[in-house]
């Protein structure tokens, strides 16, 4: 056995190399075991599913719903979402402050939050008094600040790659993101395998 002494006398790229090599023996990607290629699988058929159902729908829909609808629960509704995305941005505060990776689910589902939210405001407002007034805030505030939540997010995850890459004593550039693979941070070879 090779003692912490011994490996630190060993100079920078051998350990780098031996780290890499270390790595490589235990890098199993779990997406390669036979009960998760089968989950996979089958994620992969209801995802498809869901999309060429929804396609349909969506034109039915479009076609069939009515042009003027009262809503006696609109009250409830925008309150319940207002109050769901408030606890998204405690729920992403909380994280970023205590640097847990979570924070980025929570960028994520508070930037989509926030492009719902515009949307609907835009949508249900139109020819009325105030659309101008959701336009704006659409424009000014929820959609810029959905933006910085996505980069905020992506920094995050590229920051977490780049940290990973390093640490694993790896040289070159980082690859993209689209490049790096689930739970294994080498670069993809080949297709989407």
């Amino acid at each position: 056995m090779v003692s912490v002494e011994e490996l630190r006398e060993l100079p920078a790229e051998e350990r780098a190399e031996l780290l890499r090599a270390l790595i490589a023996l235990a890098d199993e990607d779990p997406l390669d075991q036979p009960r998760y290629r089968r989950r996979r699988g089958l994620v992969l058929v209801f995802l498809v599913a869901c999309c060429a159902w929804l396609i349909p729908w969506t034109v039915a829909l479009g076609l069939t719903l009515p042009q003027h609808y009262t809503a006696g629960q609109w009250s409830a509704a925008w309150i319940g979402f207002d109050a769901a995305l408030t606890a998204s941005f405690a729920f992403t505060a909380l994280a970023v402050w205590r640097r847990r990776q979570v924070a980025i689910l929570g960028q994520i589902i508070t930037g989509t939050l926030l492009v719902c939210d515009a949307w609907f405001d835009v949508m249900l407002s139109w020819g009325s008094g105030e659309f101008a007034i959701s336009v704006a805030t659409a424009l000014l505030g929820e959609l810029p600040l959905a933006v910085l939540f996505f980069m905020g997010a992506r920094t995050l995850v590229l920051t977490t790659v780049r940290a990973l890459w390093v640490r694993e004593g790896r040289v070159g550039p980082v690859p993209r993101l689209r490049e790096v693979r689930l739970f294994t941070i080498g670069r993809s070879v080949g297709g989407g395998g």
